[in-house]
């Protein structure tokens, strides 16, 4: 990281979103979404990602702003603004990680996905101090967050991995693993977890079922045909408060788990609440918006 990213610290601290590079290929990305819900909400977010990367070359989170008409070639410095003057932030790798761009032909030449493609996604462009992602099993969150804890190169004091759709940091419906470690108060204490416990400095997971937050569907009713078009329709749809269905509820229970990873709320039922309230005042359209005239 300190020889390859070139970092660019917005004054806000936002909530780091690291999803998978190579993207989705069969299910909507609400990760815009939800991250302008909780932008709306007051919760900064900042998300990440490179064009076609190997192995999979599929749709990621530029290509989902590219529909929605979002400027996504910026420099870091740019990206920084763009959190600070809007709430959330899009950083793009080819701008603030060249190193790794320049093995995009070694790895495709692989053919099979290697330790970059996850060490990627710790870049941290905007040294934020709370990282969200996702895992398939938990030994994978535990090793992510020992990565970042034992780090030099960034001072990250809280992490919240849960199980992801297709590796990205949409919650997978169902019932679902939440790991999560750290801080950000200024307290000795650590936030409680959504089953009112008090937290510790050790890794903790435990489970959620979704259909209790909304959620009560199954995986396939979020799949789409174009990921990045048919994403940013739905992006748009559910902020401007038109849809009711399925991908409404899963874009609030995002952006709930992004509220809760900054303990900007006390439980994942808080921030679905502050995030179904953006959505229903306007004050999300209102951020997209901005996002679009940036």
């Amino acid at each position: 990281r300190e020889e390859s990213v070139e970092t660019a610290e917005p004054t806000a601290d936002p909530v780091d979103c690291g999803a998978n590079y190579d993207g989705k290929g069969r299910s909507a990305i609400l990760g815009v979404a939800a991250g302008v819900v909780a932008a709306a909400a007051g919760t900064p977010v900042v998300v990440h990602s490179g064009d076609r990367v190997p192995t999979q070359k599929q749709d990621a989170y530029k290509h989902v702003l590219d529909e929605l008409g979002v400027e996504t070639g910026l420099d870091p410095g740019e990206s920084a603004d763009m959190v600070d003057d809007v709430g959330f932030g899009f950083y793009y790798q080819p701008n603030f990680n060249p190193g790794v761009v320049r093995l995009f032909d070694r790895r495709d030449e692989m053919g099979v996905r290697t330790f970059v493609n996850t060490v990627e996604t710790l870049a941290n462009p905007a040294n934020a101090d709370v990282h969200l992602g996702s895992f398939y099993h938990l030994p994978f969150a535990i090793r992510m967050t020992d990565t970042l804890r034992a780090a030099r190169s960034q001072d990250v004091s809280r992490t919240l991995f849960f199980q992801g759709m297709e590796g990205y940091d949409d919650v997978r419906p169902g019932t679902t693993v939440v790991a999560e470690w750290g801080s950000v108060r200024r307290t000795d204490e650590s936030s409680s977890d959504p089953r009112g416990n008090e937290g510790d400095e050790e890794l903790d997971d435990f489970e959620i079922e979704t259909a209790e937050y909304g959620m009560d569907f199954e995986s396939e009713d979020l799949g789409v045909e174009n990921v990045a078009a048919d994403s940013a329709r739905i992006t748009e749809a559910v902020l401007a408060g038109e849809r009711d269905d399925g991908f409404a509820d899963a874009v609030a229970l995002n952006a709930a788990l992004r509220i809760y990873a900054r303990e900007d709320a006390d439980s994942l039922r808080d921030g679905l609440g502050d995030a179904r309230a953006a959505i229903d005042d306007g004050s999300a359209q209102a951020v997209l918006g901005d996002l679009q005239e940036f």
